[in-house]
């Protein structure tokens, strides 16, 4: 019998987890109907439809973003793919020295 997928939050708030199981903070908002796993800068998932999706590049020939997707029944493999992206942006735009320094707020 195939798993129903979990409502959009839940499903957020399952791969912000799966996230965090791979090392990685991430923010879940749900401000505009629409869940989103808010990771690093260029990388936001949107959760909708039963699916993960989040910008994965640039197509330049026909001047628009690339996505990927996942489906929500498979948050820790989502979370993994996600990783892999995150591990991307930031080699690209890594915390800036000042941030990089900062004592964490207790």
């Amino acid at each position: 019998m195939n798993e129903l997928p979990p409502h959009p939050l839940a499903a957020a708030q399952q791969l912000a987890a799966a996230l965090a199981d791979e090392g990685i903070t991430a923010d879940v908002h749900h401000d505009y109907g629409t869940p989103m796993v808010s990771v690093w800068v260029g990388l936001i998932v949107w959760c909708a439809d039963g699916t993960y999706w989040w910008r994965t590049g640039w197509n330049p020939r026909r001047h628009r973003p690339i996505y990927a997707g996942h489906p929500f029944t498979q948050p820790a493999r989502a979370a993994h793919r996600v990783a892999l992206r995150y591990t991307e942006l930031r080699m690209a735009h890594p915390l800036s020295s000042l941030i990089a320094g900062a004592q964490p707020c207790l």
